[in-house]
């Protein structure tokens, strides 16, 4: 009896264990990860099923750390573990691993075998994926063939992988199949095609391989013609037509096609959901959403994500709230366009709430507090992330160098243990923002010495550090190395360089790299305007001007700012004021108060106060000191008190704390002989704290 009942119990705490495993495997697979992970810490009784189930949803997860540690934790280890481990590693590129792996193993089957040859082959390995293939012991099976015929296929040798195709005993449809995806994939259509039409035998997966190859190449009308072949389109057939006409943003015959399937499942409403939010045809993907029969994760986080990239995080939280599923994606969506939208306080309420945090979530984290200025407490989550990658440690030293924290920029920079264009990209360009034009210099010297490669905006920053220095000999040395590089045909390298040759006064070259760009664009025009300007060219600029508009160029606000600029300095009155009244009229441009204050200066320059005084009165805008100070500086070279006493005061209401503005308007005051306005100004300085710097003191 009692024998009875301690079987009984076993099996009632076997069936228990095995139920378990059955929930935790559909928990993996589903994508429930942390609920996943509560089930299988709660099981009172484990068997190796339960570590090999809660191993391969680690792995599936992306969580290899983990699952490694749970490896070297097994109680007792199968085949299954071992070769979920070397699958994890393969799939995760991490081939040492695996290998090591695979040579510890006590016994392997075809499997493990197999596993190692595709992991080779994944890493473009072929040589030892061959020879793990011939070491294999006894007859090698169908998937140990099939296999290393894949692996030659995807790395485009399809004449090997042919002639082990031939060699193989029994060929099967997978075996075909294998050289049809490397052929495809590669866009070697006609080939595909051509082997296709010789396969002795077809499946569905064959002739969707061919529906794919021409969607992926692009060629929708062939995808089209070859569509209508296939004896019996399944709903991959219609899914994958589908999705290329999505992607192609031909979105009517998509819809024609949706509307003629026979069937259609969730994939399919969810292909026809994301063309339409690749469109930005919000009201469409909204009203399909409410039409899907059935709703998987993916169309929650389509619509969420839709939503977000749309501005509208409200309807996205409230849609997020309505969810019937626990989605890290559509939470990471909310996430981000938070930080967007610089509502961090939102985005951290989400951030804490994630069980599962990956790099991209703490990273956006740690984005959003740098784009908000909040650099305390990004370094507070930069120091608590468990796994910093490039993209954390690059943030942090962009965050302070353009907060003007240099010291602590360099500092992060020096502690990095290894580091890309982008590190350094960031630390140099930070020191050309921050006037440490020599020490940008100096980093791409110590860029070189490392070995790493500069790119385009290495260039480009080192550019602008030559001509910020006016130093001419290093600018045309960077030239010669922008040319050798061929980053000359990059605008962002050339604009640079056309910006460097003109603060040295050197017109004539930059209008040369101008003219050997491959490609021009709007700050290619206004770097070379903007380089007559400031050399006092104005005739130039007119003439750059009407040629940039022969060449259909659509001039902007910054065009304006040098063209008006140059015909301030050039005293080209009725030309600066043409060109100013045809910025709204011709091309719609608002002008905004540096527009307002060149022209400001250019009537101040030629004497006409009046009309540049009722030109400040009538501003859509309000003025601001630039405008002011050209209204200032004009009436005191013109001798006008009355309008300079104006615009002085002026000054002092937007810059109450600048002692230079309360300076001025006492020496107007006093040369005026309004002695006591100037004394009032003296006192006003000592009353409100404003101190004054050396060389400011002025004299009456």
């Amino acid at each position: 009896m009692a024998a009875a009942k301690f079987t009984g119990l076993a099996s009632a705490a076997e069936s228990a264990v095995f139920r378990g495993n059955q929930e935790l495997t559909r928990l993996a697979r589903s994508g429930q990860l942390a609920a996943a992970r509560r089930l299988f810490n709660e099981m009172p009784r484990r068997n190796t099923v339960s570590y090999n189930a809660m191993l391969s949803a680690l792995a599936r997860h992306g969580r290899l750390a983990d699952a490694r540690r749970l490896f070297d934790e097994l109680p007792r280890r199968n085949t299954v573990s071992w070769n979920a481990m070397i699958s994890a590693c393969s799939d995760h590129g991490r081939v040492a691993d695996a290998r090591e792996l695979f040579g510890a193993m006590p016994a392997r089957d075809n499997f493990s075998w197999t596993l190692m040859v595709s992991c080779y082959a994944r890493a473009g390995e072929l040589k030892l994926a061959r020879d793990t293939f011939d070491r294999m012991p006894g007859e090698k099976c169908a998937a140990c063939y099939n296999a290393m015929i894949s692996g030659y296929a995807k790395n485009g040798r399809f004449d090997d992988a042919v002639t082990l195709l031939r060699e193989m005993p029994a060929p099967d449809i997978v075996s075909w199949n294998s050289v049809l995806v490397g052929m495809t994939r590669d866009g070697k259509m006609a080939r595909a095609v051509q082997f296709f039409d010789k396969m002795p035998q077809r499946d569905m997966v064959s002739w969707n391989l061919i529906l794919d190859g021409y969607v992926r190449a692009g060629d929708l009308d062939a995808a089209s013609g070859f569509f209508e072949r296939i004896p019996s389109p399944n709903v991959i057939s219609w899914v994958t037509l589908l999705n290329g006409y999505c992607r192609a943003e031909r979105i009517g015959e998509a819809r024609e096609l949706f509307d003629r399937m026979p069937e259609c499942n969730v994939v399919s409403w969810n292909v026809m959901l994301g063309g339409y939010v690749r469109l930005s045809n919000m009201e469409e993907a909204y009203k399909l959403f409410t039409e899907m029969p059935d709703k998987n994760s993916i169309s929650w986080t389509t619509i969420i994500s839709a939503l977000v990239h749309a501005g509208k995080l409200q309807e996205a939280k409230d849609m997020l709230n309505k969810m019937p599923f626990d989605s890290f994606a559509a939470k990471t969506a909310l996430m981000h366009g938070y930080v967007q939208s610089k509502m961090v306080k939102d985005a951290r309420h989400i951030f804490d709430g994630l069980e599962v945090r990956d790099a991209v979530c703490w990273n956006t984290m740690i984005s959003g507090y740098v784009h908000c200025g909040m650099l305390d407490e990004a370094m507070v989550l930069f120091q608590q992330m468990p796994n910093k990658d490039m993209v954390s440690w690059n943030t942090m030293i962009a965050g302070y160098a353009h907060d003007g924290q240099m010291r602590k920029a360099v500092s992060i920079f020096r502690k990095m243990n290894q580091r890309n264009a982008v590190s350094w990209n960031s630390v140099i360009s930070g020191f050309v923002q921050n006037g440490l034009c020599v020490e940008a210099l100096q980093h791409f010297v110590l860029m070189a010495r490392g070995g790493k490669m500069p790119d385009w905006s290495t260039y480009a920053c080192c550019l602008s550090a030559c001509a910020n220095l006016a130093d001419l000999q290093a600018g045309r040395q960077f030239h010669s190395l922008v040319v050798r590089s061929g980053y000359i045909i990059d605008s962002f390298s050339g604009n640079a360089l056309i910006s460097a040759y003109a603060k040295c006064g050197r017109m004539l070259e930059a209008r040369q790299v101008f003219d050997e760009m491959a490609g021009q664009d709007i700050v290619s025009w206004n770097a070379l305007i903007d380089g007559y300007a400031s050399n006092g060219r104005g005739a130039e600029v007119i003439s750059v001007f009407q040629e940039m508009e022969a060449h259909d160029v659509r001039p902007d606000e910054v065009t304006f700012v040098g063209v008006l600029s140059a015909c301030s300095h050039a005293g080209l009155v009725d030309e600066g004021l043409d060109f100013f009244n045809s910025m709204t009229k011709d091309y719609s441009l608002q002008p905004v108060a540096e527009h307002y204050a060149c022209m400001v200066d250019l009537l101040g320059r030629a004497g006409r106060l009046i009309e540049a005084f009722e030109l400040i009165q009538g501003m859509q805008i309000q003025p601001n000191a630039g405008v002011w100070g050209a209204m200032l500086g004009a009436c005191r070279v013109h001798k006008n008190d009355e309008l300079a006493h104006a615009a002085a005061k002026k000054l002092i209401e937007l810059e109450p704390h600048k002692t230079s503005n309360y300076v001025l308007l006492s020496n107007i005051s006093a040369e005026a002989g309004r002695w006591d306005e100037a004394e009032e100004m003296r006192v006003m300085i000592t009353e409100r704290g404003v101190r004054k710097p050396p060389g400011l003191a002025g004299s009456t």
